[in-house]
């Protein structure tokens, strides 16, 4: 599945995701701190009208757009697991799912990652709600043996590992680390049963 704001698992009206869409693409080259509303509401080919009857500022507008990949994100997990299935079997395909989906869109995954951060306490905050919600699926997926700080853990080394692969430039090769953050869920998850 392609990380495209033109693909969000929930519906919104067009106008709002013509402007994700272009916030994306404009802080993808040129940064948060340098994108203003004049250039997003013309890469949307919208009004400024348009834009504030959608979001109070460009900040929520970031906000809003990483909540929609987030959910994006968390549904490829969530198609790639079968209950019938023992959680072990299904690790690799989940994470490779994952893995290829980000390295779908490598500057959407840097403003994900990095520019959230412009925000300050406000993208600190959405970022950690999105941690929370993958720790309760791993949890939810390996089982209640499973403590939540250990499957926080587990979610908090897989973004640094998305980290850095964003900021060597090597998106690409993400698919590359399903079997190590495999090993690594599956380490953690069988020593707390």
């Amino acid at each position: 599945m392609h990380l495209s704001m033109n693909t969000l698992t929930d519906p919104t009206p067009d106008t709002r995701r013509r402007l994700l869409d272009a916030l994306a693409a404009i802080i993808a080259s040129k940064g948060y701190a340098a994108t203003t509303i004049a250039d997003l509401v013309a890469e949307a080919r919208v009004s400024k009208r348009s834009f504030y009857e959608q979001f109070s500022d460009k900040a929520e507008a970031l906000l809003a757009l990483y909540e929609s990949a987030t959910r994006q994100s968390f549904a490829v997990l969530r198609a790639a697991i079968d209950p019938a299935r023992d959680w072990h079997d299904q690790l690799d395909q989940a994470l490779g799912a994952y893995f290829a989906t980000l390295a779908s869109n490598p500057p959407l995954l840097r403003t994900l990652f990095v520019e959230i951060m412009a925000l300050g306490p406000r993208g600190l905050a959405v970022r950690r709600q999105s941690a929370e919600t993958f720790a309760d699926f791993i949890v939810q997926v390996a089982g209640p043996s499973l403590p939540k700080p250990l499957a926080l853990a587990i979610v908090g080394g897989i973004h640094e590992w998305v980290l850095q692969a964003v900021e060597a430039d090597a998106v690409a090769g993400l698919p590359a680390l399903t079997a190590p953050a495999a090993r690594l869920v599956r380490a953690v998850v069988d020593a707390s049963a």
